[in-house]
């Protein structure tokens, strides 16, 4: 048990990604540094235990990434999927700062693996971790505890108690007994609302309950809702959030990125109905798989389903649940729940409609339909070779986009424009400040790293003066 009566430099509340790179960085400055994780020990590392990648701006090929990836090119790929929603100055701050991330990253014993190419098609892009988020977070944890940074599991931040932009102290609830934590500065790194059902229903509307939570069931947005009430400045939309398809029968919390589906630029996707209701084959999937969570969620009782023949069956991740297979369209649709007869209009319709090309499953190609509403404008090829496949699918909810305004020194800003005095933000708290809405594979990670990186920077610098 820690000496509650004696003031840390940094007071760091969370503990995924974004809010150890902000310790690491405080404590390698010279600052006493306390983390507080809601999480039991087990379940430390909020979403970033599920994460895969990052993407990573960069000049020329590396180790892990091929080619080059520029400035311009990653910031033309961030507007395409935000649609302009977005604080450009901050976007290409953190776009650049990306360069400097591995190095760090690799100090502080996160491994990488070479390129991955298929489906995913981001072995330009992004830099895989060796062993996934579980591996980057016991990285950075086992880093954090040889620097001598204090960490307290199962606490939650209940009230920061703020005074005209200044954090006096913080209550926190540490395995059910209340204490005070009183620090010089305080980083805020405690992620979005999604896994309060209560707040994404009074967005969305009773839709919300039908959604499924990927990540942390921790994240229910206290101290994003304690800040807000306080008079820190608000961004983003309530209904905005990073949201997927992933595969029905995943669990209500906590089912992580081995149940999101990567099928669906191969499929003929139907809603309850039977029917198609958006273009499978809009772009690339990096570009475009993060689309998918709000168009099922617009579907009747939010669910919908992806059918694909034997050709497809390799060429995507499977989810971590057993594909649904039979001999004939109608005895799939059958075994999916859905009216065999509307599905077989389905794909019949959608076979006359394709036009042929020649196939290719990491880029555009020229296979396409005509005369079909909506269109599949790539991928498309008839599906006619048995066995037949199908998922069941859902909106998976990783992380919500309302959030702290934060300036580019990560520093929270109040309502009136005024930055606080000793309170920053990095991760999914702040996010919302660059993604307005959309998404693109693996730039949560950045955003976490680069904000985390500079908070804890710009922490020990105020806790020093």
């Amino acid at each position: 048990m820690p000496d509650f009566s004696r003031v840390w430099d940094v007071l760091v509340i969370g503990g995924g990604n974004a809010a150890l790179c902000a310790a690491v960085t405080a404590r390698m400055a010279g600052c006493s540094v306390l983390l507080i994780e809601h999480a039991p020990k087990a379940f430390r590392g909020g979403n970033s235990r599920h994460t895969r990648n990052m993407r990573t701006m960069h000049t020329a090929p590396t180790s892990v990434l091929t080619e080059a990836y520029l400035e311009d090119e990653y910031w033309d790929d961030l507007l395409r999927v935000t649609g302009g929603q977005t604080d450009e100055h901050l976007a290409r701050m953190t776009i650049r700062l990306t360069q400097e991330a591995l190095p760090f990253m690799e100090g502080c014993g996160v491994r990488f693996q070479p390129s991955l190419s298929g489906t995913l098609s981001l072995s330009r892009t992004n830099a895989f971790f060796l062993g996934g988020g579980k591996a980057l977070v016991n990285a950075y944890y086992a880093t954090a505890e040889r620097l001598g940074i204090d960490i307290l599991y199962d606490t939650e931040a209940v009230d920061l108690k703020m005074d005209d932009g200044f954090v006096r102290e913080v209550v926190i609830d540490h395995r059910g007994f209340p204490e005070t934590v009183r620090a010089k500065t305080v980083v805020a790194s405690s992620g979005g609302f999604q896994a309060d059902l209560e707040w994404l229903e009074r967005g969305w509307g009773p839709a919300a309950r039908n959604f499924l939570i990927r990540g942390t069931p921790y994240a229910k947005g206290k101290v994003l809702r304690n800040l807000l009430d306080q008079g820190v400045g608000q961004v983003g939309d309530p209904t905005q959030c990073h949201a997927v398809a992933i595969d029905g029968r995943a669990p209500k919390f906590d089912g992580g990125i081995v149940t999101r589906l990567d099928c669906v630029p191969f499929s003929v996707v139907v809603n309850k109905h039977g029917e198609r209701f958006y273009d499978e084959g809009e772009d690339v999937w990096p570009k475009r798989y993060a689309i998918w969570g709000r168009l099922v969620a617009q579907q009747p009782d939010q669910v919908a389903y992806a059918i694909i023949d034997v050709k497809s069956e390799k060429l995507f991740m499977p989810s971590v649940f057993p594909a649904i297979k039979a001999d004939t369209v109608g005895e799939l649709a059958a075994k999916l729940g859905l009216d065999p007869a509307a599905v077989e209009k389905t794909v019949a319709e959608f076979n006359a409609a394709c036009v042929p090309g020649e196939f290719n499953s990491t880029g555009l190609d020229g296979c396409r339909t005509e005369g079909l509403t909506p269109p599949k404008t790539h991928w498309a090829r008839p599906i006619t070779d048995a066995p037949f496949i199908g998922y069941p699918l859902r909106p998976g909810i990783t992380f919500t986009y309302l959030g702290v305004k934060v300036d580019e020194n990560a520093r929270v800003l109040m309502d009136d424009g005024k930055p606080s005095a000793n309170l920053f933000a990095s991760g999914e708290i702040m996010a919302g400040s660059i993604l307005g809405k959309g998404y693109l594979a693996g730039f949560g990670m950045a955003i976490g790293t680069v904000f985390g990186r500079i908070a804890g920077r710009e922490a020990a610098r105020n806790a020093r003066n």
